[in-house]
């Protein structure tokens, strides 16, 4: 597969966490180190406003090799999404329980997906699987033609 995607709806959280863009920044910066990422940018946070004065909140993405970190804050409703989708596995459970500590989660939903599950990740292992369908199948029509 490509790797795992992990999506988190974080309830009850620490509203000045979720308001504090600072925070948010920071939160972005040094998430991928803690997990074993590598960061290839800055993160990149803002704010925004809703068409309800309630759906406030602050948006960020960090872009890692492995592919990206997101997190969508909504602090009148104590609620954030975060989601890493990374193309090497990472270990879910840590990931998840620094989302806890650092927003200080009340109550959490988590998803967790196996994107690409037939992405080939080694071209040359990729190329041997196929070569050895390839030499089964004409060694199967060949042993049907002599039957």
């Amino acid at each position: 597969m490509f790797g795992p995607h992990l999506m988190m709806d974080c309830y009850g959280c620490n509203k000045r966490k979720l308001k504090d863009i600072e925070f948010i920044y920071n939160f972005l910066d040094t998430f991928p180190g803690l997990v074993g990422m590598t960061k290839i940018m800055p993160p990149y946070t803002f704010t925004y406003h809703g068409v309800k004065p309630e759906d406030w909140g602050i948006s960020g993405v960090v872009l890692i090799a492995e592919s990206h970190i997101s997190i969508h804050t909504f602090p009148e409703k104590n609620y954030a999404s975060v989601d890493i989708f990374s193309c090497k596995d990472f270990n879910v459970d840590d990931a998840v329980e620094l989302i806890k500590s650092s927003l200080e989660v009340k109550k959490y939903e988590k998803n967790l997906l196996a994107r690409g599950r037939e992405f080939p990740k080694d071209i040359w292992k990729s190329k041997q699987v196929v070569s050895m369908l390839r030499e089964r199948t004409t060694a199967e029509v060949k042993e049907e033609v002599k039957a």
